[in-house]
């Protein structure tokens, strides 16, 4: 050992530090690598950010644009948007690396994204998971607000149309909207300071906040080891995969650099947030066609989907609800939601113990069709932050779209959660034939009678295992007492008759998976027909 190595491991322990934490093991699949994604996005957003950060000027005083770009000089603007265009035009790769860091924010929110999905679908946020999906949503928030606060700082037409729209979400507010709104702008809209402020959240604050959930989520995923999906050897009690180092070193590092150089390769191809062509903010005027980006076109969707005029006048303060309910109520209700439903779940299960093998989807058939039918829902507001462009576009009536999407938020998502339980629950059907009844040969034979059957082949005892490994779980019953006068006890671990409901509802419908002795009835009567073939029905 190198003696500035042993110097290091005579007073920290590095050795055994070294040696618990490189032979980690860590299982292999492919869905895993969207969590790597948003690391790694995140990582390339430090590196250009820092460089941005050398050239960003976050001040709102207006000067005479004398730079380069022929179109906008003489024009007086703010020094954020003057700065933004000397970036993109008189900083040596300053272009290139705004157009890197803007597409890798938009990644981070889409990995973080499809990560969460991932980790809902598959059953991962249960015990002992439930503080790291905590973990998750904040983080997932906190992308939103980082997302929001950098694509705010250039001070173009099309960002202070997003503010615009913020600033009204803030006056709707009940009560303190208004103070709320002179707090943050510093004044009336747009006041002097906000993108100062902006600034300091989105590379000091909003930055510190995601290190520190990123480093308590690996931390957490350290502690309880990584999930995995089942199959031979797979067990609660063990991690089937590769080491650390060198192999997942290896391969986590290559997929750094091609996540990085699909960054490199979008940003000098894909040109995005054009902000010369929008011109600098001015409060009187509006983009035309101004869309923002994809992760918050749902709230704008869910604002332009209500009714104008709601809003209600209560000792002298007006509540507005048509701005304050699909915008900060719904964006709240989102969050909350997701916060609640590992608790939810169990509440509703009853289950206690420790999971670490993940769910197939279809094995939980109600949380998955829940899932799809939220991301319809979702969908729903997604389409209409642009039924302007797509009334344009297509030649129909705005009004039109707007109505026709006003109907769709609420059937589009219980036509998707019937859609997706009832093919969850036949995945469950045909998985229960299959360990039954073996797989389908592919072979027809066609008997003297004239009728046509197949050959079915035992599946191997592996795959038999990894379809019949998830947890069985029956309907709660109802176990609430009542004293000598009728009234209820609390009783904190007694089921009450709306969670009885509830729990059947989730549960009740799930194919119950073969027992032992189903399967071996089934093999014996196979045997006993001496491996004829099945008839076709």
């Amino acid at each position: 050992m190198p003696r500035g190595t042993t110097w290091l491991d005579e007073r920290v322990g590095l050795a055994k530090l070294g040696k618990a934490g490189l032979r980690k093991v860590f299982p292999d699949h492919w869905s895993f690598l969207l969590g790597e994604v948003a690391l790694y996005a995140f990582v390339v957003l430090l590196i250009t950010g820092i460089f941005l950060t050398i050239w960003f000027r976050p001040s709102m005083a207006e000067i005479e644009y004398a730079g380069t770009y022929e179109l906008m000089r003489g024009r007086h603007v703010s020094e954020a948007f003057a700065s933004t265009l000397d970036i993109s035009f008189d900083v040596r790769g300053g272009l290139l690396v705004r157009q890197i860091h803007h597409w890798a924010a938009l990644l981070f929110v889409a990995a973080v994204t499809a990560h969460m999905l991932r980790v809902f679908f598959t059953g991962a946020f249960r015990k002992p998971r439930e503080v790291n999906w905590l973990i998750g949503v904040g983080l997932m928030a906190t992308s939103l607000i980082a997302g929001f606060s950098g694509y705010s700082l250039p001070d173009d037409l099309l960002s202070g149309t997003g503010l615009r729209f913020v600033d009204g979400l803030i006056r709707s507010i009940p009560v303190i909207g208004t103070w709320a709104e002179f707090f943050v702008f510093g004044g009336q809209f747009p006041g002097e300071l906000l993108i100062s402020r902006l600034y300091m959240v989105h590379i000091l604050l909003v930055p510190a906040i995601i290190l520190g959930l990123i480093s308590a989520h690996l931390a957490l995923v350290v502690y309880h080891k990584h999930t995995q999906f089942p199959g031979p050897g797979r067990t609660e009690g063990n991690v089937v995969g590769y080491p650390l180092f060198p192999v997942y070193m290896a391969k986590a590092g290559g997929f750094f650099f091609i996540v990085f150089g699909a960054l490199i390769l979008m940003g000098a191809t894909l040109s995005i947030n054009q902000v010369w062509l929008y011109g600098p903010y001015n409060p009187a005027q509006v983009t035309a066609g101004s869309q923002p980006d994809w992760y918050m076109g749902w709230l704008e969707g869910a604002l332009r989907l209500i009714p104008p005029g709601w809003e209600s006048h209560w000792g002298g303060t007006t509540w507005t609800w048509a701005v304050f309910l699909p915008g900060v109520g719904l964006m709240g209700l989102l969050f909350t939601v997701l916060a609640l439903w590992p608790f939810v779940e169990a509440k509703l299960t009853g289950d206690t113990s420790e999971h670490h093998l993940l769910d197939r989807p279809r094995n939980a058939p109600t949380r998955t069709a829940l899932g799809v039918a939220g991301m319809a829902c979702y969908g729903m507001f997604w389409i209409n932050g642009a039924n302007d462009i797509i009334a344009t576009q297509f030649n129909v009536s705005l009004n039109a779209v707007t109505v026709a999407i006003r109907v769709l938020v609420f059937v589009a998502p219980v036509i998707a959660f019937i859609v997706t339980r009832r093919i969850c629950l036949s995945l469950q059907r045909a998985d229960r034939e299959r360990v039954l009844h073996g797989s389908e040969s592919g072979i027809l034979v066609r008997d003297p009678e004239g009728g046509y059957a197949e050959a079915h082949a035992p599946i191997s005892q592996e795959e038999a295992f990894a379809l019949t490994q998830h947890k069985q779980y029956e309907p709660l019953e109802a176990s609430e007492t009542e004293d000598e006068q009728g009234v209820r006890r609390r009783d904190p671990n007694a089921v009450s008759g709306f969670t009885a409901r509830m729990s059947r509802w989730f549960v009740g419908d799930d194919v119950r998976k073969p027992t032992a002795a189903e399967i071996e009835e089934a093999h014996h009567h196979d045997a006993s027909d001496d491996d004829k073939p099945r008839q076709l029905v």
